[in-house]
């Protein structure tokens, strides 16, 4: 009990440095045990990747040969690779896999994010209290997906930091910088952050916290470093006249093309998203505002973002993960004061009730993280070929594009004799007249080629008459084929197909 009354107060080692190392400990473990991207990350990963191996050798780039739908800026790619680069040196001189150097780009952005909380955490603490700050903490730290995607190459979490810091400007008065750090955010990173600026820009105005000349003033400067900043990097890097979050905002919002990756209810952000992410923070958010009023002039404006980027049809958690920190403060201010009053009439059994919300919480975070362990079959099958032949011959690899999608990037892919391809548009019954010596792939059977292996994915949860009472059913989804015409291939022992 004393234990948990100076964890609550903030005291003991769990303060300062102390909660930033229990949530970097975290953010890293997802980042260990969970290390290859997704097609959302594929981008700014592989261009992380040809930044540190191609340097200046532009032609070699990823993005050349696939440029996506729509252009990304390489800004924040340049600024992790650059920190990354002397620990990738030191790796390439000891001939260290390239799946390190993933790691390692993965942990400094992690780092980064986490330093941006870091300086929300401090304003917490010094606007709100110590026993704030420390349920701030905790709360995140049973959360899943902030710290989970707190590591992850996406825009949406190089614009989180920028995100974090405006919320830490905003709370310590510094209201200028906070536009500012929003602009930037918008500007470079995800052009949906307008939304955010216009709902705080429009609280500090009628607030009066700022003067409209001041906000012009300092506005227009910031978006003409901003633009200026991107446009010439990126164009060099692209090879033409580009602002890529201008091109980003034209195909989402005035061609409204971004719904073609499919489209949610106008509600699905308060009735699915929040609600998976934010878990007892959620009910406790909604709470925090009735309890204490400070909260509310920095949680409607957030709130307002949120509706309104509920207008666009495509809907994804990382869309609004900036929101989520200021909604956990909000939870922070109503735990705070539910450990105050929990010798009350009343408010011990909403005491207890949190303290066992808590505790779901954190078992449904263990739940998600092992379905998000198992959701990159892609990678797992490439690492499972690469350890399973290690003969010297020169050998082709074959890579589709949902493997591609499902884990592999460059930085999974090893120096000579591998050698990949990631030619689209194959038929099934082209690929026995290709000459691949591997092939990898969603199919089970393709003529010409044997089923050496399948790695199993996550597909779905599944509710069961006893404990526990969810599971989670994989299923193979990625296949390893080899060709039949090369005995080298057929000698070694694979495991087989289900």
């Amino acid at each position: 009990m004393a234990r948990a009354k100076t964890v609550a107060a903030g005291g003991g080692w769990l303060s300062g440095w102390g909660w930033d190392l229990l949530l970097g400990s975290i953010a890293a473990f997802y980042a260990v045990m969970a290390p290859y991207t997704k097609v959302e990350e594929s981008f700014n990963v592989q261009a992380m990747h040809d930044i540190i191996y191609h340097t200046y050798h532009i032609e070699k780039y990823d993005h050349l040969e696939f440029p996506g739908v729509v252009p990304r800026t390489f800004i924040g790619a340049f600024i992790i690779s650059i920190f990354s680069s002397p620990a990738v040196f030191i790796m390439r001189l000891f001939h260290v896999p390239k799946f390190y150097s993933l790691l390692t780009v993965r942990l400094l952005l992690g780092c980064v994010t986490l330093m941006s909380l870091r300086f929300l955490r401090i304003q917490v603490k010094r606007k709100f209290g110590n026993q704030t700050e420390a349920f701030f903490v905790l709360l995140t730290a049973i959360q899943f997906h902030l710290l989970f995607y707190s590591s992850r190459p996406l825009p949406n979490i190089f614009a989180l930091a920028l995100v974090n810091l405006a919320y830490s400007f905003w709370f310590k008065g510094s209201y200028l910088r906070t536009v500012q750090a929003l602009i930037v955010a918008a500007v470079i990173f995800r052009c949906d952050m307008i939304l955010l600026l216009g709902s705080i820009g429009l609280a500090l105005l009628m607030s009066r916290s700022v003067s409209l000349l001041e906000a012009v003033k300092y506005s227009i400067s910031t978006v003409l470093m901003s633009i200026g900043f991107t446009v010439l990097v990126d164009s060099i890097m692209w090879r033409r006249i580009l602002w890529p979050e201008f091109e980003v905002l034209w195909f989402n919002s005035v061609l409204n093309r971004s719904s073609e990756w499919g489209i949610h209810s106008v509600h699905w952000y308060f009735t699915s998203a929040l609600p998976r992410s934010m878990l007892v923070a959620y009910p406790l958010c909604m709470v925090g505002a009735f309890l204490d009023r400070r909260i509310v002039p920095y949680m409607l404006p957030v709130f307002l973002f949120v509706v309104l980027y509920s207008k666009l049809p495509h809907k994804e958690l990382r869309f609004i993960i900036g929101s989520i920190p200021m909604f956990n403060v909000s939870a922070s201010l109503a735990a705070s004061r539910l450990y105050n009053n929990r010798k009350k009439a009343g408010w011990n059994l909403l005491y207890i009730l949190m303290l066992g919300s808590f505790l779901v919480s954190l078992g449904s975070s263990a739940v998600t993280f092992i379905a998000s362990y198992n959701n990159y079959p892609g990678g797992y099958a490439l690492k499972a070929l690469h350890a399973a032949d290690s003969s010297l011959k020169e050998k082709m690899v074959h890579i589709d594009a949902f493997t591609a999608m499902s884990g592999v990037s460059r930085f999974s892919e090893n120096e000579y004799p591998w050698r990949y391809s990631k030619e689209e548009g194959i038929s099934i019954e082209e690929f026995q007249k290709r000459n691949f010596t591997y092939l990898l792939n969603e199919h089970r059977s393709i003529s010409g080629y044997k089923c050496l292996f399948a790695v199993d994915g996550f597909s779905r949860a599944k509710l069961q008459p006893r404990l526990p009472p969810l599971s989670l059913v994989k299923e193979p989804m990625v296949f390893a084929h080899g060709n039949m015409r090369d005995p080298d291939v057929l000698s070694l022992n694979w495991p087989g197909c289900p």
